[in-house]
């Protein structure tokens, strides 16, 4: 049988990628003492009132069509948020509710892009971001960070990867998987370029709750880019609640149109009962958020800290979010043969960094989503691995 050519390619390596995670859960299937940090899945239980609420609506019939863009009382809780954050006035109209944010990423591009464009993400970039694009028909282009280990955006570099056919920018703020948030000058000069080239920019802030220390800026604040901006939210990180599948679209009004018009003919809305816990959570965030960026925080310091005695390691240390990144070139091995060599050894499960793009390859990505108990066992675990490679 034949199948359409636009989903032949949506794949890639990216998927391969995931090959040490899913061998790390089926071991732990097993019984076996294994320890995963390989995705980015709290290990909380999603917050009480939440729960409670979304049980409240499906007891009280909350069980039938919903409008296709959410209900009304949500959108208008998230671009008050919205507001909040930018300084800008944003309304209900602005906002789509989405089965979460790969599903707002999916639908902004659908919107956005058409065969034969291109689009520029800032290195390293997110495992999705290449075949969200290629599904428009579209093209990625990646536009290398800085080489000096920061992962920091290169300025030049973007603006050197547009071209005549250049449509829109992707990226994501705080980022995944370096933890990066972007600073005022770096959104200022993303801005300017996408305002000199008449581009989209689709912003993936769904780290923006977790950012340890300081502020976070949207780039939709920066003047100038609240029209041409796709901002992406969730609530899977934030507020435990990745299985809930429920996150948002914030942009103009005649994109949110578009879109409230290609999720008709997809998802057809969200369940009522689901977008009532969510409107729970929005309405809770001030307290939940900042005591999971807390834990966060100090996870990173239990893993992240052991490994700074291993000569052969180097930690890139997260300003927000739930991984960071070590490189491990010093031990002389690919970080696919570090991963799996750890995995065989230790039983810590850990990502290949270089399947989110080159700029990352040498790396490995570890995320915070055990107890503090699991990393402190996970960082003498690597670092008795790293120490074996020096021996």
């Amino acid at each position: 049988m034949r199948f359409a050519a636009r989903v032949d390619h949506l794949g890639g390596g990216s998927v391969t990628a995931w090959d040490i995670h899913n061998a790390g859960k089926d071991a732990l299937a097993r019984g076996e003492n294994v320890i995963v940090l390989s995705v980015g899945d709290p290990d909380f239980a999603t917050p009480q009132a939440i729960t409670d609420a979304a049980i409240s609506a499906l007891r009280n019939g909350d069980t039938h069509y919903t409008t296709v863009a959410g209900k009304r009382d949500l959108r208008k809780a998230i671009a008050a948020h919205q507001s909040r954050r930018t300084g800008l006035a944003f309304h209900e109209d602005h906002v789509l509710i989405v089965a979460g944010a790969q599903n707002g990423l999916f639908s902004a591009a659908q919107c956005l892009f058409n065969p034969g464009d291109e689009v520029i993400v800032p290195e390293p970039a997110y495992l999705t971001y290449e075949a969200t694009i290629g599904a428009t028909g579209a093209r990625m282009v990646r536009a290398s960070a800085k080489r000096d280990g920061s992962f920091r955006p290169d300025l030049a570099a973007l603006e050197a990867a547009v071209t005549s056919r250049t449509r829109g920018i992707m990226m994501a703020n705080p980022g995944n998987p370096t933890g990066i948030v972007l600073n005022h000058t770096e959104l200022e000069g993303i801005a300017a370029i996408a305002k000199k080239h008449d581009l989209w920019v689709i912003s993936d802030e769904v780290y923006a709750e977790l950012v340890f220390d300081g502020s976070f800026k949207s780039i939709a604040s920066v003047e100038g880019m609240a029209e041409r901006t796709v901002t992406i939210g969730s609530l899977s990180k934030s507020h435990a609640m990745t299985g809930w599948r429920i996150g948002w679209m914030i942009a103009p009004e005649d994109l949110i149109t578009h879109a409230d018009h290609l999720a008709l003919c997809s998802l057809y809305g969200l369940p009522g009962f689901i977008q009532n816990g969510a409107i729970q959570a929005i309405a809770d965030l001030d307290h939940i958020a900042p005591q999971m960026r807390d834990i966060y925080r100090a996870r990173c310091g239990v893993l992240c800290d052991p490994l700074k005695a291993a000569n052969n390691l180097k930690v890139l240390y997260p300003d927000s979010g739930m991984f960071a990144l070590i490189d491990v070139r010093g031990t002389g091995l690919t970080a696919h043969d570090f991963a799996w060599g750890l995995f065989k050894a230790e039983g810590v499960s850990v990502l290949d960094a270089s399947a989110f793009g080159p700029a990352a390859e040498g790396y490995i990505r570890v995320a915070f989503t055990v107890s503090e108990d699991a990393l402190a066992d996970a960082a003498q675990r690597i670092l008795r691995y790293a120490r074996s490679l020096s021996s």
